[in-house]
């Protein structure tokens, strides 16, 4: 199973007045093979040109535009300064917004994992929160800006850990309006043919094993990579690293629990003044912005290329 090593993300949980510093780490990776493109000639990697697609001719960074189609050919054009007074601002927060039951949420929602581990001897709240999700059969629903995208998530726990699984919203999953389904319930079946199926499924069932289900595909690529390799067929291709995203560190505001249970009243002077402050200015929210990371690590590390 995939494992999370390295922080991406650190920030903290909220709900109330309650801070939980923590830390997230990638929880899966996509193993699939990654064909790149190649010079044959040079072995020189092969980008993309910006070229106009009627004239076909390369353009200048300076005069492209972008714009949003709202009908078909039709676009309207959006300035740089209207994206940045509209985009999401890093609070470096799991801010909880909601607290629903475990078998509310269709499987169909879920997206990304994260593996979330407490930071700044955050150990003992974490816990609490753990705990008082399991005992109450509860997820949280937050929001949470990772990468200057902000994302619906469901903190859960899983284990030892509490796991944020990334979620679409809702406009991004399809009703089942256009689909031709049979009505729900047991008179589209017959009897006998449910008994044959839920015998079937039962001689057919097992304990969940992930080592037993594999990708055959990459792992014979792999192997006919390996092969080529040890012939002395491997060529050497360097690639620029790029850089890994900034993150804050939040103040464990623990005390703040019972504050929240007697109706939210408002820090005193003295606790604001321990409060998480935000760490990217103003300037660092424009070069965010306009540079739009959507890796968090160097593009040689598989986990960390496909976590952000």
């Amino acid at each position: 199973m995939a494992t999370g090593s390295r922080t991406l993300w650190k920030g903290a949980i909220t709900f109330g007045l309650v801070h939980i510093p923590v830390g997230l780490h990638t929880a899966a990776t996509q193993e699939g093979v990654d064909f790149d493109w190649l010079d044959k000639r040079s072995m020189d990697p092969v980008g993309y040109k910006r070229v106009n697609k009627r004239t076909g001719r390369e353009i200048t960074k300076e005069n492209i535009v972008k714009g949003v189609e709202y009908e078909d050919d039709k676009y309207v054009i959006i300035s740089p300064e209207e994206i940045e007074a509209v985009f999401p601002k890093t609070t470096q927060t799991i801010t909880i917004e909601r607290f629903i039951e475990t078998n509310e949420l269709p499987f169909v929602f879920l997206e990304r994992p994260y593996y979330v581990a407490p930071v700044n001897k955050s150990d003992k709240v974490y816990a609490l929160l753990r705990e008082a999700l399991i005992s109450t059969g509860k997820i949280g629903l937050a929001k949470v800006v990772i990468a200057t995208k902000q994302h619906l998530a469901a903190l859960v726990p899983s284990g030892p850990a509490l796991v944020l699984s990334l979620l679409r919203w809702g406009d991004e999953v399809k009703t089942l309006d256009s689909l031709d389904l049979p009505a729900e319930g047991r008179k589209s079946v017959s009897a006998a043919e449910l008994k044959m199926a839920t015998q079937l499924i039962e001689e057919m069932s097992g304990k969940w094993n992930p080592a037993d289900f594999k990708d055959e595909f990459r792992i014979q690529v792999m192997k006919l990579v390996e092969k080529k390799a040890k012939a002395g067929e491997g060529k050497t291709v360097l690639e620029p690293e790029e850089e890994a995203p900034q993150s804050a560190d939040v103040i464990d505001l623990t005390a703040l629990l019972q504050r929240s249970l007697k109706g939210g009243e408002k820090p005193s002077n003295k606790s604001a003044a321990k409060a998480p402050a935000k760490k990217a200015s103003k300037a660092s929210t424009k070069t965010s912005a306009k540079k739009a990371p959507a890796k968090p690590a160097a593009r040689k590390s598989s986990t960390a290329r496909k976590a952000a």
